[in-house]
């Protein structure tokens, strides 16, 4: 993350001659086409080793640009490994120069795979933002996509403020009470005094940023936190006094915060990439419907519009039956929720669709297993002398085999049914670390956990990399080459993370 050409600064090299003065400090000419190229190839071998060892794995990715313009495009991999932990890889930030079509992604995005040993149809499923081209260049592809929830939460706020004047005037308010506060050193002074003064928390304002999620209403929340604070600060300057809020701008605000923070807490829930988050989903969509966004009566008729806006939204998006189906079998798998969330007359169907996954994994395996011993009629003729065959042996029958399709079917059906019986956990608990427990008494659902509940609810994790790239080629580091780029994102997201560091 730190420029290649501070071993050449003289601070630097005052500080390791005092931390050890034998030191000898390669050059930057080192580091820059030894060092780091000689550790990305290491990191990635090791990258590359935990994936051949990956029978199932989600994916998410995104476009970015960078602050020279240069065209971006990022993947990042998860998998539950054999010991049921959930692992996030960064794979590439790969230069993209071509056109952004649905069809070029699609190429790229099989291009990557390929050159990581990834197979398609081990890919569960993928994670991206609601792009056209992005939903098209996984059409083309014909790989399973999951909408990221944030980037659908945010549209769904949006669109519920939309072309409402009296939320345009208030939120255009708070924008210019934010540039105040912010432009001004004097101002933020007095804010801070004024906050001591009035025991309010020592909170600087937030500006909205377009491309963050539910900054906005950050902002709003904000201001409505530190309301007496900026009245104070503003009222004592004639230059500002028309900024402070009236009551009608206030009620606006408190109506907006009411209404669209509650949802902001599930977005950052499931933006998470070290824990369980897809099944997540379905129960979160059901809260929304049922308490989050559902009116009350201590709201104002401003808010029961907005949360009926926003609900209405949000359930068209995901009204999509396969990415329904998608959700109501991560939900089955994740013992905290199973069938809590799932429609009674969609109960049988997911059942069937889980046991029919069931059997097509364990009949993968069985194709692999070892042959069954030769019983002693079948046993090949030895050349030592011929031993006299012992009485118990002429009532000796052959051993039904133990694969057979039939008690294939029964053995899957009761693991099932076992599987529903048992008492779910507690919310907060790991489903990964109950799955770790009892994958021995569940060994074809284990499987199938491993498989449905690596899927990230967002595309959070390739937002990472893009916040990290944003780190890395910044003003001073502006004539990175792309490849450059990839290597020193690739080693600040993986090293550290599990075997890898």
């Amino acid at each position: 993350m730190v420029s290649v050409n501070t071993v050449t600064k003289d601070a630097f090299k005052r500080l390791l001659r005092t931390m050890d003065k034998r030191y000898v400090l390669p050059s930057r000419t080192y580091f820059n086409q030894v060092a780091i190229p000689q550790l990305y190839a290491e990191c990635k071998a090791k990258v590359v080793n935990e994936l051949e060892n990956t029978e199932f794995y989600a994916s998410t990715t995104d476009l970015w640009s960078s602050r020279t313009t240069e065209p971006y495009m990022s993947l990042t991999v998860h998998f539950v490994n054999a010991n049921f932990e959930l692992c996030s890889r960064c794979l590439q930030t790969a230069y993209f120069p071509t056109d952004h079509t649905g069809e070029n992604i699609a190429m790229g995005l099989k291009e990557c795979l390929a050159n990581w040993g990834l197979k398609e149809e081990a890919q569960t499923c993928i994670t991206t933002d609601n792009a056209s081209n992005m939903v098209k260049a996984m059409g083309l592809n014909q790989w399973t996509r999951l909408q990221c929830f944030g980037h659908r939460l945010h549209l769904a706020i949006e669109n519920a403020v939309k072309d409402e004047q009296r939320i345009k005037r208030a939120t255009g308010l708070c924008k210019q009470l934010v540039a105040v506060f912010t432009h001004s050193w004097k101002k933020k002074a007095a804010l801070k005094q004024a906050q001591q003064d009035l025991n309010l928390p020592q909170q600087s304002l937030v500006t909205e940023c377009p491309t963050r999620w539910g900054s906005g209403q950050k902002m709003i929340g904000r201001v409505l936190e530190q309301s007496k604070a900026l009245c104070q600060v503003l009222s004592e300057d004639r230059k500002t006094r028309h900024l402070v809020p009236t009551w009608q701008d206030t009620d606006v605000l408190e109506s907006v915060n009411n209404a669209l923070g509650p949802p902001q807490e599930f977005k950052d829930a499931l933006s998470g990439e070290d824990y369980v988050s897809v099944s997540y989903l379905k129960p979160v969509l059901h809260l929304l419907r049922t308490a989050t966004l559902a009116e009350t009566d201590q709201d104002t008729n401003l808010t029961k519009e907005i949360k009926s806006r926003a609900l209405h939204y949000i359930e068209e998006k995901y009204s999509d039956p396969v990415t329904q189906e998608l959700l109501d079998i991560t939900s089955f798998l994740d013992p905290r929720f199973k069938k809590s969330y799932i429609s009674e007359e969609n109960v049988p169907y997911i059942k069937d669709r889980v046991k029919m996954e069931m059997e097509q994994v364990a009949q993968k395996l069985c194709v692999t297993t070892h042959p069954m011993p030769l019983s002693a009629e079948e046993e090949p003729p030895s050349t030592s002398t011929k031993r006299k065959r012992s009485l118990g042996s002429f009532f000796k029958t052959k051993a039904v085999p133990a694969s057979s399709t039939v008690q294939l079917e029964d053995t899957i059906k009761a693991e099932l049914d076992n599987y529903l019986i048992t008492p779910t956990i507690d919310g907060e608990q790991d489903p990964l670390a109950w799955w770790r427990v009892h994958n021995v008494n569940f060994p074809w659902l284990s499987k199938l956990a491993r498989k449905y509940l690596c899927i990230p609810a967002t595309s959070a994790p390739s937002e990472r990399l893009f916040s990290a790239s944003g780190n890395i080629v910044t003003c001073q580091r502006a004539s990175l080459k792309p490849a450059k780029v990839d290597m020193l994102v690739f080693l600040a997201k993986n090293l550290g993370k599990g075997k890898i560091y």
